[in-house]
């Protein structure tokens, strides 16, 4: 799947988790995927645990961490 059809996966809506990025408009923010992959689960182990995710939503989180990291200073970021 190309990059573009993992980032449609990403959305956005202010009657869903307070507008943060979540995916596929379900109330699983990229946020929290994002938290259970960098604490060592696998893709398996969180498709286990959330039966409505797919593969390729796990792509698209982690495709959108990458974007969002491409900003000009991360210093207010590492400070936090």
């Amino acid at each position: 799947m190309d990059s573009e059809k993992l980032l449609k996966r990403i959305t956005t809506d202010p009657k869903i988790c307070h507008g943060k990025p979540t995916v596929r408009g379900l109330r699983y923010p990229v946020e929290n995927m994002l938290e259970l992959l960098a604490s060592g689960m696998t893709h398996q182990e969180i498709l286990a645990d959330y039966e409505d995710l797919e593969e390729e939503d796990l792509l698209a989180c982690l495709l959108f961490a990458a974007r969002m990291a491409k900003v000009k200073s991360i210093s207010s970021l590492l400070a936090a």
